[in-house]
């Protein structure tokens, strides 16, 4: 005799889910900001919201914080990924940017990615999305990374994470 079992679980995104993981990158932003200057209220607040809304509407694919020297992304950085999770995965806190890293002649900057999902809407349905953000962004060609991204914390909920790279120098 033989018993097989099979259990589905749905999981609803919501409004919530997407605030508790914007609120994790503002928390990261207002560490980079209380470290190295750059980065105002104002704009992180902004930031979060764009955020917010582009990870309920799931369309966010990548967003990168920090700074650029010679057009590459420097220490210290951080890029955030959304995806779908399969469990319930990890739930890390905010924090641990690195002090002290000298960010002479270098630029605070930030650099959004969108998903398939967003590719596949409409030039219009893309733009009446894009109105309703807090932030205008204007296409430009990704910057280099002087060093690597190198994996360091996730965030998640309701069944979607955020997962943290760092750049780190070679």
């Amino acid at each position: 005799m033989s018993y097989s079992f099979t259990a589905t679980e749905a999981k609803t995104f919501t409004l919530t889910h997407a605030k508790h993981l914007a609120a994790k990158v503002s928390a990261d932003l207002k560490r980079l900001q209380r470290l190295y200057g750059h980065v105002t209220d104002q704009r992180i607040t902004e930031f979060e919201g764009e955020v917010t809304e582009l990870l309920r509407q799931g369309y966010l694919g990548t967003v990168t914080y920090g700074f650029k020297r010679d057009s590459s992304w420097i220490e210290p950085t951080l890029r955030y990924t959304a995806n779908e999770l399969a469990n319930s995965g990890t739930d890390d806190d905010p924090g641990r940017v690195r002090p002290g890293i000298d960010i002479s002649g270098a630029s605070f900057h930030s650099y959004l990615t969108y998903n398939a999902a967003w590719w596949a809407l409409t030039p219009e349905q893309r733009a009446a999305i894009e109105g309703q953000l807090p932030l205008q962004r204007t296409g430009q060609a990704e910057p280099s990374v002087n060093g690597y991204f190198a994996d360091d914390k996730t965030y998640s909920s309701g069944g979607r994470s955020l997962g943290r790279a760092s750049v780190r120098s070679y």
